[in-house]
């Protein structure tokens, strides 16, 4: 089983290696529309996926079953977590640090990171648990 940090590496390795296009000027716009072999002027074939990145549309598909096959492995390794302290608390580990908790104090961040909510590591012990254990390992580590 992959630990958070390798599925993350993973993910975004794969997402790296998609033929998906970044471009915040008319340049890299022109770039961007020639290395797919398409001019300027071929914006329907095309597809905005926001924050300035575009996919050309024959690839919806397949960008679209990666996002799907990303979703379910996280959701995979968070089920296979029995106890929380595995993958669930690797997760909220990672992501506490990454989104500086010991500054903020503020949870927010990283359950966006996560795609989760309040409520539901509220209602799962096993997230509960994971995320209780790591503010705790996480603010002990931490020098003041």
């Amino acid at each position: 089983m992959e630990t958070y940090v390798q599925l993350k590496a993973r993910h975004e390795k794969e997402i790296n290696a998609f033929p998906l296009g970044a471009c915040f000027s008319k340049q890299q716009f022109e770039e961007m529309m020639t290395k797919w072999g398409l001019t300027v002027n071929d914006t329907d074939k095309i597809l905005s996926i926001g924050y300035g990145c575009y996919i050309r549309k024959s690839d919806k598909e397949a960008f679209n079953e990666l996002n799907a096959r990303h979703k379910k492995e996280r959701a995979d390794a968070i089920a296979a977590d029995k106890t929380g302290a595995g993958y669930i608390y690797q997760m909220f580990m990672y992501e506490l640090a990454n989104h500086e908790y010991c500054i903020t104090f503020d949870l927010e961040p990283t359950l966006d990171a996560l795609g989760l909510t309040y409520e539901e590591v509220e209602k799962d012990a096993r997230l509960k648990r994971g995320l209780n254990k790591a503010k705790k390992e996480y603010l002990k580590n931490y020098e003041w």
